[in-house]
């Protein structure tokens, strides 16, 4: 059967909710669907979602917050466009309640891509009792759909992943990345990639790597991503001494065969993110894992079979788990190999893709 979507998305910068729905999008296209997805006008990352696949892209207003008359002209924009579709899928608050207020019997599709808060008042419920499936990228989102009844059960669905495996593999070459750091061939290499921002835990890597100065002595840490702790962290870095051993990258791109330079990935988090999608580009890439115990990362990873889990907020432990993968590359290599079957089977944007058609045939019941 093949389906019309309408996919809405009002991110205005890069984010795992704007990956996510330009993931699905391309990969919907690739399964044979009519897929259109409409962006907020002037968004910054149009250049993203075109590298992504996302085909050509339809302009809506979408102006965050209350924009009465920025919100009329898109529902009377909408009351054109849903009827050509045979459902819409939302991935933010304003289109969810854009969808919601044009008059068109089509489904509403959500994917809540955060977890946080969700008050269970009057207007959310009006909300959700139009909404005919809830997508939670993490069981922690879904676990809090649950508690707050604001849908029953069998219209929420939990869907990890949406990585693209293709790009995201295994054997890539890493040398560059080495050579434009000045990494020697044979140091040992440990990465994170995540924003600097605290809630990713830079802070309990970094003191997790003074740990280890004298245990891994030519070991190398490279820290890739931006964001408002960059000061922060530096000043962190020049306290515990580690001007030499810890790189920070920036930006990297592109980013697949510098995963395949490191020897461990670790993902420090402090707190529940929501997707997680460097856990699940990490399991594509085949790295051997440390991750903390929280959020995403005990529902897609098995510690001691797929990578090794650690408390948050425990350097010791964290430094323990990296010294335990440089220590045994056969461990290593190991875990980073059964990551990547994880990915194959469950968590490919293709496998999920197709998931998602499939509650979406659902919902249809046989109509397209």
């Amino acid at each position: 059967m093949k389906l019309r979507i309408l996919h809405l998305m009002s991110c205005r910068g890069w984010s795992s909710d704007a990956y996510w729905a330009a993931r699905m999008v391309a990969e919907q296209r690739r399964l044979g669907h009519e897929v259109v997805l409409a962006v907020r006008d002037g968004t910054r990352i149009l250049a993203q979602l075109a590298a992504m696949g996302a085909g050509d892209l339809l302009p809506l207003r979408l102006t965050g917050g209350l924009a009465p008359a920025s919100d009329l002209r898109d529902l009377f924009a909408l009351r054109t466009l849903l009827p050509r579709f045979d459902l819409v899928h939302v991935h933010r608050g304003k289109e969810h309640w854009l969808a919601a207020l044009a008059p068109s019997p089509i489904p509403i599709v959500r994917t809540r891509h955060i977890v946080g808060p969700i008050r269970p008042h009057p207007l959310n419920r009006w909300l959700y009792a139009r909404t005919a499936l809830v997508v939670a990228v993490a069981e922690a989102i879904g676990a809090h759909y649950r508690a707050l009844g604001l849908l029953p059960p069998d219209r929420l669905a939990v869907l990890h992943g949406g990585v693209d495996a293709a790009a995201f593999r295994p054997g890539l070459d890493g040398t560059a990345v080495r050579r434009i750091y000045g990494i020697p061939d044979k140091a040992p290499l440990v990465g994170v990639v995540a924003g600097l921002r605290a809630m990713k835990g830079h802070v309990t890597f970094l003191e997790a790597v003074a740990g280890l100065a004298h245990r891994v002595p030519a070991a190398r840490f490279l820290l890739m991503g931006q964001g408002p702790e960059e000061a922060a962290i530096r000043r962190e870095i020049a306290r515990l001494g580690l001007g030499e051993r810890v790189i920070l990258a920036g930006h990297v791109e592109p980013l697949p065969p510098a995963l395949c330079a490191l020897d461990v990935a670790v993902y420090p988090s402090r707190t529940s993110e929501g997707m997680g999608r460097a856990h699940f580009e990490y399991m594509a890439a085949g790295c051997p894992i440390v991750a903390t115990r929280v959020g995403v990362a005990p529902e897609v990873l098995v510690d001691g079979e797929s990578a090794l889990l650690v408390p948050p907020e425990a350097p010791e432990a964290l430094a323990a788990a990296i010294a335990r993968l440089l220590d045994d590359p056969a461990l290593a290599r190991g875990l980073g190999r059964a990551a990547r079957r994880a990915v194959e089977a469950r968590y490919a944007g293709g496998e999920v893709a197709r998931r998602l058609v499939e509650l979406y045939a659902g919902l249809l019941g046989g109509r397209g």
